[in-house]
């Protein structure tokens, strides 16, 4: 009979051994599996929380951000609705304003007969040098300190018109400024450069600086080397009160000079055309516009184009414009005849 193999305790513990020593390996394997595990859980929840935050900060910015707006909600949000409206109401009424000759709704300006409409408002042209000739006019048919404020009672403004020397605050600027502090009678045109070459624009600035302080029936501009019969031309301008569109004056057309270094030469000669002779229009010495005409030069001032002297410049204004030219040869201030209201200084 066989017998059976018995393993020896010595088998049982080379065995035991060798299990133990492959079991080492497996463990420490399995560690850092768990480690790896671990670090991987620990990223992927890292990277979770990350997007969670990310989503609340891109959620509120959403609900925060603007909402689509329609072109009138932008025009409430810019504050121009209301602009938008006025402007249109203004464009209406300056179109309004230049087919009349006069602006809507004007605002009341200042008169030393309170509210009561002036019947004129006379400009005399003057210039720096010309201190001498102020003072001859004040000694003859000027009125001075209180007889000239009771002619504005009567509905009448006269005034010096001048502009500002090139140099501003110089001894010139100063000078005038003493005098008319002296004697209250000076329209001192602030934006206008007193100069011989910019006399055709100061005929804009003083129409328009008129109109803005006086309301009168009547605007009337007058050369500083003229004489006036102040009683005759108020008699004159009372004759013609409540006529609008009123280009009164010494009426007269003539020929361009075109030689260049001529007296009366004009620049712009090639505009006048082939028969290069001047429309019909007031002379220089003595112009009288009506309320309308004098507020249409102050509206469209900046667009008014000017030439080489003041008499062709407003006479080139009247031609577009629904005026009526009123020769008048009583304000013929050159010529010889009896009835006149004006004459050469």
């Amino acid at each position: 009979m066989e017998s059976l193999p018995i393993s020896s305790k010595s088998d049982r513990r080379g065995r035991s051994s060798k299990s133990q020593n492959t079991s080492k390996p497996s463990l420490i394997m399995a560690f850092f599996s768990c480690l790896a595990w671990l670090y991987v859980a620990g990223r992927l929840w890292q990277d979770s929380q990350h997007r969670v935050a990310l989503n609340t900060v891109l959620q509120k910015n959403y609900e925060l951000r603007p909402k689509a707006l329609t072109v009138d909600d932008k025009l409430k949000v810019l504050g121009c609705k209301d602009l938008e409206r006025r402007i249109v109401e203004t464009e209406m009424e300056l179109a309004q304003a230049k087919s009349q000759g006069y602006l809507k709704n004007q605002k009341s300006v200042s008169s030393s007969s309170g509210n009561k409409k002036l019947l004129a408002v006379i400009g005399v042209y003057t210039g720096f040098g010309s201190h001498l000739k102020r003072n001859k006019f004040r000694g003859s048919w000027m009125p001075r300190g209180d007889a000239l404020k009771k002619l504005e009672e009567r509905g009448v403004v006269i005034r010096f018109v001048i502009g500002r020397s090139a140099n501003r605050g110089d001894s010139l600027d100063r000078k005038i400024d003493e005098e008319s502090g002296a004697t209250k009678d000076f329209l001192i045109l602030e934006n206008h450069e007193e100069a011989q070459e910019e006399l055709p624009k100061k005929v804009k600035f003083f129409y328009s600086a008129a109109v803005q302080n006086w309301d009168a029936e009547f605007y009337v501009k007058v050369d500083d080397n003229v004489d006036l019969d102040l009683e005759g031309l108020i008699g004159l301008l009372e004759s013609r009160r409540g006529q609008d569109g009123a280009y009164i004056g010494c009426m007269k057309s003539g020929d361009v000079v075109t030689q260049e270094g001529s007296q009366w030469y004009e620049p712009e000669w090639w505009k006048f055309g082939d028969d290069k002779s001047y429309f019909r229009h007031a002379t220089g010495s003595l112009v009288i516009l009506s309320k309308n005409l004098a507020q249409y030069i102050n509206i469209n001032s900046g667009l008014l184009k000017t030439y080489a002297f003041d008499d062709t410049t407003i006479g080139s204004w009247m031609i577009g414009v629904q005026a009526t030219y009123i020769d008048d040869n009583r304000l013929c201030c050159s010529s010889t005849r009896q009835e006149k209201v004006c004459s050469m200084a």
